[in-house]
Order: C-alpha cells, then sequence, then structure tokens
C-alpha cells in the first residue's frame, strides 16, 4: 500500500480505480519564421477558432453544471482578449521573428509564474486558467487532437491540475473524486468538487505518479490523504468511514426545507459566503437561507483594467436574480493587503495589512467607488441587494460614504436610469476601533457584520497567515469573543441586526455561544451550511 499526503478540499471517502488524465504532449520547438505579419495573422486565426470552442463549451456547461459554474468559459474569452496577453504575444513574433507556438507557449508560461508568485490564492489559481486557454490555442495551431480518455466506469480522476474546459468534459456522473499535484484550494478542481459535493485531495505533488492509473485506490477527504492498492484492513475502514459520511449526508439533506431554529424556538439565519458568481450554484443546492458575503473584489482581481459599470451591473443583476428574493449582502471593493492590483498602482507598503486598503482606497479614490456604487444601486431593482462596507473604523468614514451614496442617486436620478432608493447598507465590524465606537456606527447603519478572520487579528496584534505564530493565534479568546458580544449589545441597542461572515462563524463549538449572544445571522462556506443548521436545531 502507497499512501500519500496532501490537501483536502472537500470532505468524504471514495474508493475505485484511478484515472489519469492524459494529455496530448506538443514539443513547442522555436522556428524561425520570414513573414511575422503572416504568423501574427495565423495566430489571430486560432484565436478566433479557440473563442468560438468556449462558446461551444459554456452552453455545454449552462447543462451540466448551470449558468453560474459555465461562466467561467466568458471569462477565458475575456483572458483571449486580454490585451497584456495579446500584445505579450505579439511583441514575441514581431522582435523575435519566431513562430506563433513558440510566442503562446512563452507568453502561457511568463503569465502563469506570475499568477503562481501572487500572494492571494484566487489569483494563484488563475495560473491554470491562462496556462488552458494557451493549450487551446497551441492544439488549434499544431492541429492536436483534444479528445480525453473514455471513462468506462465510476473512478477517481488524477492529474497534475485540471483546468475548467477539461473538468467541464469529464462525464460527471462517473466522477468518484479528484487527486492533483498542485492547485490551490482556490482551483476550478476544488470549485468543482465542492460544486459536485465528491471528495477531493489537492498538492500532493511528484508522488502521484501516472503509473498509478488503473490500480485501486481510496480518497480520504477529511485527511486529505490518498492511498494506493489500499490493504484489506485500511479498506475495512475507510468502508466504515464512508459509510458513516454517507449516513450523515442522508441526515443532513433532510434538514432543507427546514428552519435554523433552537429546542427552545430561538431563530437565526444562515446564509452563504460566495467569492465568485460560479459559487452560486452550491449555494441554492446547500439551501442556504441567503449570500452573507459576496467578495465583489473578483471582478477586480480577474480584469487587466477598471472593471466597468455595465461589467459590474451584469454581474450583480445576475446573483441577485439568481436568489430570487432571497438576500444578497455585496461587500463593496476590499482592494490592498494580501489582494493586490497591478494597474490600481499601489505603493508597496511595509505593513499591507495595516495600510491602504478597502474603503480607504474608496474613500480617497472617489471615482472608482462611485462605478462600484452606480452599477449596485442598478442591481437592486433586480433583487434583494444589501451593501456593506469593509474596514470601517470611524462615524466620520460611513457619513462620507452616505454623501458618495446621495450623489450616486442624484447622477442616476437625472440621467433617468431605474435605481432602488432604499438599499439596506451596513458594516463589516473586523477593527477594534469599530467595536469601541459601535453603539454610534449602530445608529448610522442598518446591520453589522463581524468579519472575525480580521477581527482577530487585529485584536491579538498576530498575523493570521504567519505559520511560525500559529501556537499563539486562538480565535476562541475571550478578547474576541466579547468584542463580537460588545457589538452584538451595541446593534440591538439601536435597532441594527448583527451577522458573521467570518470563519468563525462555521465553528461549531461556539455556535451555542454565538445564540446566547443574540447574534440574528451566521454566514459560512456553502457546504457548512447544513451542518451548521444541524448544530442549531440540537441547542436549546
Amino acid at each position: 500500500m502507497i499512501t500519500i499526503s496532501g490537501k483536502s478540499v472537500f470532505g468524504g471517502v471514495s474508493i475505485g480505480k484511478i484515472l489519469f488524465y492524459q494529455r496530448n504532449d506538443k514539443a513547442i520547438k522555436r522556428e524561425r519564421v520570414d513573414d511575422v505579419d503572416a504568423e501574427w495573422k495565423r495566430f489571430q486565426d486560432a484565436k478566433d477558432t479557440a473563442v468560438e470552442q468556449l462558446k461551444g463549451l459554456y452552453e455545454k456547461a449552462l447543462e451540466d453544471v448551470g449558468e453560474a459554474n459555465a461562466m467561467i468559459f466568458e471569462i477565458h474569452q475575456m483572458m483571449l482578449e486580454d490585451l497584456d496577453y495579446l500584445e505579450s504575444i505579439e511583441n514575441i513574433i514581431r522582435t523575435q521573428e519566431v513562430n506563433a507556438e513558440y510566442a503562446v507557449a512563452t507568453t502561457a508560461d511568463n503569465f502563469a509564474a506570475m499568477f503562481s508568485a501572487m500572494e492571494d490564492a484566487y489569483m494563484q489559481g488563475r495560473a491554470a486558467d491562462v496556462k488552458d486557454v494557451s493549450e487551446r490555442v497551441l492544439n488549434i495551431l499544431s492541429g492536436a487532437d483534444t479528445g480525453i480518455r473514455e471513462m468506462n466506469e465510476p473512478c477517481i480522476i488524477a492529474a497534475d491540475d485540471l483546468a475548467p474546459s477539461e473538468t467541464v468534459q469529464l462525464d460527471k456522473s462517473k466522477v468518484l473524486g479528484f487527486a492533483t499535484m498542485y492547485g490551490s484550494s482556490n482551483s476550478h478542481t476544488a470549485i468543482l468538487a465542492r460544486t459536485m459535493n465528491i471528495p477531493a485531495v489537492i498538492g500532493l505533488g511528484e508522488d502521484l505518479k501516472a503509473e498509478y492509473n488503473g490500480k485501486d485506490a481510496i480518497i480520504d477527504g477529511f485527511t486529505g490523504t490518498l492511498y494506493i492498492e489500499p490493504d484489506e484492513e485500511t479498506m475495512k475502514a475507510m468502508q466504515e468511514k464512508r459509510a458513516k459520511d454517507l449516513e450523515q449526508r442522508a441526515l443532513l439533506e433532510q434538514l432543507k426545507g427546514k428552519e435554523n431554529v433552537t429546542k427552545s424556538g430561538q431563530k437565526i439565519n444562515v446564509y452563504a459566503n460566495i467569492g465568485n458568481v460560479s459559487d452560486l450554484g452550491a449555494v441554492l443546492k446547500n439551501d442556504a437561507g441567503g449570500i452573507g458575503l459576496f467578495r465583489s473584489e473578483f471582478l477586480y482581481l480577474e480584469n487587466s483594467d477598471f472593471p466597468t459599470e455595465e461589467q459590474q451591473f451584469a454581474v450583480y443583476k445576475k446573483v441577485a436574480e439568481s436568489m430570487a428574493g432571497k438576500k444578497v449582502i455585496i461587500r463593496t471593493l476590499d482592494i490592498g493587503a494580501d489582494k493586490q492590483v497591478d494597474y490600481f498602482g499601489l505603493d508597496k507598503e511595509e505593513n499591507p495589512a495595516l495600510g491602504y486598503r478597502a474603503i480607504r482606497i474608496c474613500l480617497t479614490r472617489p471615482e472608482i467607488f462611485k462605478t462600484q456604487l452606480r452599477a449596485l444601486y442598478r442591481a437592486a431593482v433586480f433583487g434583494n441587494i444589501s451593501i456593506m462596507f469593509p474596514m470601517i473604523i470611524s462615524v466620520k468614514e460611513v457619513q462620507k460614504i452616505k454623501e458618495i451614496i446621495a450623489e450616486v442617486k442624484e447622477e442616476l436620478k437625472s440621467e433617468g436610469i431605474p435605481y432602488k432608493e432604499d438599499v439596506e447598507l451596513g458594516i463589516m465590524i473586523e477593527t477594534p476601533a469599530s467595536v469601541m465606537v459601535s453603539r454610534e456606527l449602530a445608529k448610522e447603519v442598518d446591520f453589522f457584520s463581524v468579519g472575525t478572520n480580521d477581527l482577530t487579528q487585529y485584536t491579538l496584534a498576530i498575523d493570521r497567515q504567519n505559520s511560525k505564530l500559529d501556537e499563539f493565534y486562538d480565535p476562541h479568546h475571550p478578547a474576541v469573543l466579547r468584542m463580537i458580544r460588545m457589538a452584538a449589545e451595541s446593534a440591538h441597542a439601536e435597532g441594527a441586526w448583527i451577522g458573521i461572515c467570518g470563519e468563525l462563524g462555521a465553528d461549531l463549538e461556539l455556535t451555542e455561544e454565538f445564540l446566547k449572544m443574540g447574534l440574528d445571522e451566521l454566514s459560512v462556506s456553502p457546504s457548512m451550511v447544513l451542518p451548521l443548521r444541524n448544530r442549531i436545531r440540537q441547542c436549546e
């Protein structure tokens, strides 16, 4: 038996044969060309063909995984039209007088390396995207067959990593789980696994070899372990673990449509956090009561320039319509700190977590803020949208936000553009300062949402991304819990409601404590909605 350890992205146990994903290996050679204009035209023709193929994949994905998850293929079309990407390819062809294949492969490697080097996990996941779209163009240029190995039986898909166009072509009914050498928790393999509710392990490294194709294997998605040719004892233990998990899932499924109410009758809303439109399917599948945190910065992270009002409006409208009247809380732009975007032109800071980020950027660059607010107020006509502002530390900031909102409404009104007048407004409670003046802040807004990740970091003066400090980092610290309680008391005293959208919301050990505090809402990852509902219903 061979045991390989990686990182779990979705729990559960799957047992079956490994099918190692096979790609057509192409040897990309650097060749000198005499006519650079003709070579650039050859690339453009291949790119146009790739766009047409992606349109077809979008239609297939619509049927297989729904509109939200199909959007990645629209994004891939946009990536093929990205000016930086195209300029790089054209520059290599013209200045080095080389073939289009070499120019595309070099640009793909450069861009993928750039994304992988970024600290933000979401941007790291985009490395696979640029490789995927480039691979498609290379296949067209070289005339390579893009077919995949046929799946004759249910199996565990193994690969170095899987791109969206590869996952969409898989027969979903025969996928037992995913095991990949690389990838991040924000990769499309991970997103698909969470959407399909199947076990997945990433980051298995070079220990996962193509020679294991066809061998019996087990994925333990709870521990992030892959067993190749498991022995009898391991097989028995994993079968028992799988049976117990399936039994638990069946019980949780019965909770769909049920209320989030304790035995004594106390009710609380359970919403879902999402980072992209592609997560909408998981929200609906897991029966969340609404969206408690929609991280709008993905629109900025995915673009090579500031997203337009129309781009943003289309996304917010889609989310509002898809949720069919359920609450959708959209957090305004939270760029800065670990989420850097080149075209913002932000200076390098010694301590970015305490620096120029989030609402501080919005209030000092109102032209960016106004574009987002216009899109949000327009989209609010199509559903139940609330707007939330991050990194607030003073009443003065909230008052300034309201002044800008008034200007935006006046502009929309004078232009004859429909918008919703009475959009619910809230703020993130994620700084000790916001807690200490929470009573005053509650008079200005409709709700609070506690961002426990940053609140813990700032309260304990510990960088939550520094692994050397793990033994000191305590999200259950009494000071953190007292701050949440204080914010809850302030909100309720002024008639506002309060929820949690940070990681602590999904901490089932604290659920009863949060109920005692009188919190009105908990927002968690989609896969935690039913386990949290189960815990709430067990509380007295």
